[in-house]
C-alpha cells in the first residue's frame, strides 16, 4: 500500500476489507504449546517461532496513468515564482512513471499465509491483490516468489494464490474450529503491518458474531490483538497454532490499532477457499427468496410467541421454491437442522450449503410450524435473474440487485400476479388489472381495514402497479419519504373501486 493510500485511510473512521479463506492444510509446523498462567500465557515465543515461516508478506504493483489513478496525489498549485516550484516539479513529474504514456507504478503491501506447502497455495484478502499487474510473495527466510491468481471471491474478500516452490521448502499451517472459540480465549496475530513483516501481536477474543455491514455473510470474530494496515489477509491463531480467523478489518480514528479488529472465522472461510481451489470460483447454495427481519409486531400478527427467524417477503421467479414449497409470509426458523435466530443467519447457512442438496426447512405458516423439503439452486445462476435495484434483502445478498418475484408479503397481505390461474381462483373479471391479494394476515394493518383475499390493488399513492415487485417498490419508496400511511386503490372481483389507507409503521 502506498504512503498516500495509508494517509487517506487514516482519515477514515472505519477501515475494512472483508475476507474469508480456508482449506485443508497439508503440512503443519512443529511447535511447543505455551504454558498459560492465571493472567495469560507465560510466553508465546515457541508458538510464534513455529508459525512465522508460514506467514508471508504480499507485495503487489499496478500501473496507473496520469495523476488520476489510485494512490495518486495532484500537484499543489503554487504562487508564480515560488522557490519550491522546482522541488515539486521534480517530485510530481519525475517519480518513476512511464514517460511514454504518463503511467506510474503504484505498490501495496499486505499479508497472507501458506495452507499447502507442496502445491504452494497461499491465502490472502481480495482487496490486497485487486487490480494488481504483478504479485510477489515474500517469505520470512528472504525468498521472494512470483504468484499467480487461483481465484477470488469479492463477497467475502478472499483470494487464493499459487507460487512455484522451486525446491524451496515451504511451511504450512492448518485450520482450527472457530466455533469452539469463546470470548476471552487467547489469540495471536502475525502479519505485515505498515510493511513491518513478521510482526507478532497477542490478545483475546473480544466478541463473536459481529456484523459490521461489510458484506452479506458478516460473522466476524472481534479481537483486541493489535491489527493495523498491512495485516489484511494475515492469520489469527488460537493457542495451539491453528488458524481460526483471517484478519481483515479494523475500526480506528487514526488508521492504527485501538484494540478493535475483525477476523473472518475459519468456519465461514474454509468452504470459500475449497471452492476457489477446486473451481476457481464460488458455487453457493441458493434458496430463491427475499427476506426481511421478524419484528415483535410481525411476530404477534403471525401468531408467534417470540420474534425469530427470517420472514419471506417474496419468492423469486424461476427460483428453487417458485413452486409453492415456500410462500410469501412464511417465517423460516430452521434450515437444514440449523436454527435461524435472526434474518442475517439465513443467507450464510444457505450459501454454505452445496448446490443441488435437498434440505429440510422448518417454517411457520399461518401460526403453524411445518417442515418442507427444498432442493437448492446455485446462487451465481440466481444472480442472473436480477433485473432492478430494490431495498429488500434476498437469501443471498442484501446488496445484490433484486430479481422479480411471483408473490410478495407486505403490510400484512400476500400479493401475487393477476393471471389466468388467479382470476379463475378468485372469480376476478377479465377487465380488472393490477396485483391480486391472495391472503390477509389476521390482526394485521390490512385486516383492520377490511381488506379481503381476491381484491386487486390497482394503484398505490396514485401510481399504478402491475406486479408484486411494483407493490414492494411503491411501499418502500413511501417509507423512504417518511410517509406513515399508504393510499391504496382496490378493485373488487367485479371491478368496483374503493380507496383504503393502510398504516405502514
Amino acid at each position: 500500500m502506498t504512503s498516500n493510500a495509508i494517509l487517506r485511510a487514516a482519515r477514515r473512521t472505519f477501515i475494512a476489507g472483508a475476507a474469508a479463506l480456508l482449506v485443508s492444510a497439508v503440512a503443519v509446523p512443529s511447535f511447543v504449546t505455551p504454558t498459560f498462567a492465571a493472567d495469560g500465557p507465560a510466553s508465546v515465543a515457541d508458538l510464534a517461532e513455529g508459525l512465522l515461516g508460514a506467514v508471508v508478506n504480499i507485495s503487489t504493483s499496478q500501473t496507473v496513468k496520469g495523476t488520476e489513478g489510485p494512490g495518486a496525489v495532484p500537484m499543489p498549485q503554487l504562487p508564480e515564482g515560488s522557490p519550491f516550484q522546482d522541488f515539486f516539479d521534480d517530485f510530481f513529474k519525475n517519480r518513476g512513471g512511464d514517460k511514454d504514456n504518463g503511467g506510474q507504478k503504484v505498490q501495496s503491501l499486505g499479508s497472507g499465509f501458506v495452507i499447502d506447502a507442496e502445491q504452494g497455495i497461499v491465502v490472502t484478502n481480495n482487496h490486497v491483490i485487486a487490480d494488481a499487474d504483478d504479485i510477489e510473495v515474500n517469505f520470512s527466510d528472504g525468498i521472494t516468489l512470483k504468484a499467480t491468481l487461483v481465484g477470488t471471491d469479492t463477497k467475502t474478500d478472499v483470494a487464493v494464490l499459487k507460487v512455484d516452490p522451486k525446491g524451496h521448502k515451504l511451511t504450512a499451517v492448518k485450520f482450527g474450529d472457530s466455533t469452539k472459540m469463546r470470548v476471552g480465549d487467547w489469540v495471536m496475530a502475525i502479519g505485515n503491518p505498515f510493511g513491518l513483516g513478521g510482526t507478532v501481536t497477542v490478545g483475546i477474543v473480544s466478541a463473536r458474531n459481529r456484523d459490521i455491514n461489510s458484506g452479506p455473510y458478516d460473522d466476524f470474530i472481534q479481537t483486541d490483538a493489535a491489527i493495523n494496515r498491512g495485516n489484511s489477509g494475515g492469520p489469527l491463531f488460537n493457542s495451539t497454532g491453528e488458524v481460526i480467523g483471517i484478519n481483515t478489518a479494523i475500526i480506528s480514528p487514526s488508521g492504527g490499532s485501538i484494540g478493535i479488529g475483525f477476523s473472518i472465522p475459519s468456519q465461514l472461510a474454509s468452504g470459500v477457499v475449497d471452492q476457489l481451489r477446486q473451481f476457481g470460483e464460488t458455487r453457493r447454495g441458493w434458496l430463491g427468496v427475499r427476506i426481511q427481519p421478524v419484528t415483535d409486531d410481525i411476530a404477534e400478527s403471525l401468531g408467534m410467541a417470540t420474534a425469530k427467524g427470517a420472514l419471506v417477503a417474496g419468492v423469486i421467479k424461476g427460483g428453487p421454491v417458485d413452486n409453492g414449497t415456500i410462500q410469501a409470509g412464511d417465517v423460516i426458523i430452521k434450515f437444514d437442522g440449523k436454527d435461524i435466530h435472526e434474518m442475517r443467519d439465513l443467507p450464510r447457512v444457505v450459501a454454505e450449503s452445496p448446490v443441488g442438496k435437498a434440505v429440510d426447512v422448518l417454517i411457520v405458516r399461518k401460526g403453524v410450524e411445518q417442515t418442507v423439503k427444498v432442493t437448492l439452486g446455485r446462487l451465481e445462476d440466481g444472480e442472473k435473474l436480477a433485473s432492478s435495484e430494490d431495498g429488500s434483502n434476498t437469501d443471498q445478498d442484501k446488496s445484490d440487485k433484486a430479481p422479480a418475484v411471483s408473490t410478495a408479503s407486505v403490510l400484512g397481505m400476500t400479493v401475487g400476479e393477476l393471471n389466468e390461474e388467479t382470476r379463475k381462483k378468485f372469480s376476478i373479471a377479465t377487465d380488472v388489472s393490477g396485483v391480486v391479494i391472495t391472503d390477509v394476515t389476521k390482526d394485521s394493518a390490512a385486516a383492520e381495514r377490511g381488506i379481503q383475499p381476491g381484491e386487486v390493488i390497482t394503484e398505490i399513492a396514485q401510481e399504478s402497479v402491475a406486479t408484486p415487485k411494483d407493490v414492494m417498490d411503491r411501499i418502500g419508496a413511501l417509507k423512504e419519504q417518511g410517509r406513515k400511511n399508504a393510499l391504496l386503490m382496490l378493485a373488487s372481483k367485479t371491478g368496483e373501486l374503493r380507496f383504503v389507507t393502510i398504516r405502514m409503521d
